[in-house]
């Protein structure tokens, strides 16, 4: 569905094809939706869209915001994301850039993607380095001690982040873990001005790491591109220091969707 397509009106949409767009109309909206909107957005009658949001819920592809009324993706929607995002070529040309990154700072390189409870490591390209931390490929990290995840909180709206930071006690990592809801909402502020994330030994004693948000066309955060390394080798700003060429390629990743 193109990002100004007109409302459908009602017959415009097969009947086979009206799960999809709905499910499509979801992922482009980017946040939790109500279904008197999908009325509007879709020209379906009520009936008819209620039934299309509760089989999606049933089979996981949607599932109820915090506020039990709106609807966002589902594990199986999110899965089919970073299906998607995981197809050959993509992930040929994605490697690719990640391995630049990596061969030019000598660090490991990342790139994680958002679900429900935290970050996961979609792709990732090692140091060299004999020393190194290992966190592999389908890795989940919590949102609130490390680079990536602080990334993403710095782009929620204050409603959905005052309830992910305060629906539940914040973990304690490290002794350098902020756990104190807002602390931490004064950290993501200075976030979101200055565009990059750090963790300075926030989830692992011994690592240090900074972020890179890849947006996309509607500059939306799609994922984060992330360095980190062991304290032994690599300061923080150490790492800061290579912010314009991690910026470079969470520009080229962008351009790849």
């Amino acid at each position: 569905m193109a990002e100004d397509a007109p409302d459908k009106k009602e017959g415009q949409i097969p009947t086979n094809l009206r799960l999809l767009v709905l499910l499509e109309e979801v992922a482009r909206r980017g946040v939790a939706v109500k279904p008197a909107e999908m009325i509007e957005a879709m020209g379906l009658p009520k009936p008819t869209v209620h039934r299309l949001m509760q089989t999606a819920e049933a089979e996981g592809f949607l599932q109820r915001d915090l506020d039990g009324r709106a609807y966002g993706p589902g594990p199986r929607l999110r899965k089919l994301a970073l299906n998607t995002m995981s197809s050959e070529h993509l992930r040929t040309a994605r490697l690719s850039i990640l391995k630049s990154v990596a061969e030019d700072f000598g660090e490991t390189c990342n790139l994680a993607t958002p679900d429900r409870e935290g970050m996961i490591y979609l792709d990732r390209v090692e140091t060299k380095w004999p020393l190194r931390i290992q966190l592999p490929i389908g890795t989940e990290v919590p949102f609130h001690c490390t680079a990536s995840g602080k990334m993403y909180l710095s782009t929620l709206k204050a409603s959905s982040l005052e309830a992910v930071l305060r629906s539940r006690p914040l973990s304690s990592m490290t002794e350098q873990t902020r756990t104190d809801p807002d602390a931490l909402i004064g950290e993501l502020d200075e976030i979101r001005s200055r565009g990059f994330s750090t963790d300075e030994e926030e989830f692992i004693a011994g690592m240090v790491a900074i972020a890179v948000p890849v947006r996309d066309a509607r500059s939306r955060l799609m994922a984060t591109l992330s360095i980190h390394a062991p304290v032994q080798r690599r300061s923080l700003e150490d790492l800061i220091g290579f912010l314009p060429s991690l910026q470079k390629a969470a520009a080229e990743l962008a351009n790849l969707s």
